[in-house]
């Protein structure tokens, strides 16, 4: 992270800034203007304030193979190979009271997925996006430059945001990420992009456009608002029930922790309540939701206990976590018949299609600067299961490695081991692969 203090205004940080954004902007053409002109813009609030610059290069590498009755063979060969490259670059700017953040990627791919999945029918693609796109989001800040053969490369800003901050309050206006819910894994209460249980890489969220705003009490409580602008995904028009509308209360009584929350989110009223407490050396946590849509009121709950010890000299942590969708389906899965589970999923609320499903995680770490840590995740109503082994570990002061291997479990028709398609003899199927990646921080 470099620090820059009040540089006077000839800074010549400030004018290479300035610079390079311009020719960044030059560069990609006018078809990225409103990109590159926003960060143009950041760029030159470094004339006369506090600010910090920082950020990342991310390269990775995917392997993924495909079962010989996945519909994925009839697009692509039995082993699928994709790289991808992530540069990201965190803009703070902070003055009194107020502080205005940017972060900008230029994202590149390349592989047989970039390739094959361009021939993906519409309902497939909506579930298995290619790469991020601003589609739902109240502004379009992301470019695709370019998007043939086996190679795309998009630019987007993830944050954008001015915040006003007392001791007292929050305001944030912009594009932005916010998590809330007490899951350790699933996570019904984040209401806004929330990580897939299955992901890797977790340390940023998809940002969205957003006013918040927090209010903090002199016991330690506090009241946080949202508000969340969207889109209507195929008209693109700005529609009251693609917007989420949120209030959540956190408190404390006596050591535990409780959230309460109240929320209109894509037109459905959702309540819930969840809270954390220490139980006999552990850490309990759970959420119990509430979503009323239309007539119907569909609950989800989820509950984990975590504890850590040491075992043969090295620290150990070790979760378990039940989580039931009230929105998922039993028996056997038919998605065509469930549009309203399809739109869940479409838009990121949930990652499950079944009922019942435990968790479980153990992190060891082998040294201070490496750890390898076991997942599971299971669908006890199939039953079927995808069995993860994460490893990761900082191989310079700067630069961490991450890599993991995934193995889905279960017979055809099973949520893991691949549903149907629709298409006689065709599942859905993945089969084991390998996530590698180096992470660069400056």
């Amino acid at each position: 992270m470099i620090s820059i203090s009040k540089p006077p205004r000839g800074n010549l940080k400030s004018v290479r800034s300035r610079a390079v954004a311009r020719a960044i902007a030059n560069w990609l053409g006018p078809a990225s203007s409103r990109t590159a002109c926003l960060l143009l813009v950041v760029a030159s609030t470094t004339v006369a304030a506090d600010t910090d610059v920082g950020g990342h290069v991310k390269l990775r590498s995917l392997i993924q193979t495909f079962p010989e009755s996945s519909l994925f063979r009839d697009f692509a060969d039995r082993t699928a190979f994709d790289a991808a490259g992530d540069l990201r670059l965190n803009l703070k700017w902070r003055r009194d009271e107020l502080t205005l953040e940017a972060h900008g990627e230029l994202y590149g791919f390349y592989g047989d997925r970039i390739e094959f999945s361009r021939d993906f029918p519409q309902g497939l693609l909506a579930l298995t996006p290619r790469f991020p796109d601003d589609r739902r989001r109240f502004f379009d800040l992301t470019t695709t430059l370019g998007d043939s053969g086996r190679a795309a490369s998009v630019l987007r800003l993830d944050r954008l945001t001015l915040t006003h901050t007392t001791a007292k309050t929050v305001l944030r206006a912009g594009r932005q990420a916010l998590s809330w819910g007490n899951g350790l894994l699933y996570a019904p209460m984040d209401l806004v992009n929330p990580f897939d249980p299955a992901q890797i890489d977790t340390e940023y969220k998809f940002g969205d456009d957003m006013l918040y705003g927090q209010f903090l009490r002199d016991n330690g409580d506090d009241l946080q608002g949202a508000v969340v602008l969207r889109r209507d995904p195929v008209s693109g028009d700005v529609e009251s029930d693609q917007a989420t509308l949120a209030v959540k209360y956190h408190g404390f009584l006596g050591e535990h922790e409780y959230d309460l929350l109240a929320a209109r989110h894509y037109g459905d009223t959702v309540l819930a309540a969840g809270g954390v407490r220490s139980l006999g050396g552990a850490v309990w946590r759970g959420d119990v939701v509430l979503t009323r849509s239309g007539s119907r009121t569909t609950a989800q709950v989820v509950t984990s206990l975590n504890y850590s010890w040491v075992l043969f000299g090295k620290n150990m942590t070790g979760g378990l976590e039940y989580f039931y969708n009230g929105f998922g389906q039993s028996g056997e899965f038919d998605l065509s018949q469930d549009p309203e589970l399809v739109d869940r999923l479409a838009r990121g609320d949930l990652f499950t299609i079944g009922r019942h499903y435990l968790a479980g995680t153990l992190t060891i770490e082998l040294t201070p600067l490496w750890t390898v840590s076991p997942v599971l995740l299971m669908n006890a109503g199939d039953p079927s299961a995808l069995l993860q082994m994460v490893a990761q570990g900082s191989l310079t002061e700067n630069v961490l490695f991450t890599g993991s291997v995934s193995v889905s479990v279960g017979p055809d028709g099973t949520e893991f081991g691949g549903i149907a398609s629709g298409i006689p003899d065709r599942t859905l199927a993945n089969g084991p692969g390998a996530f590698l990646q180096l992470a660069w921080y400056f």
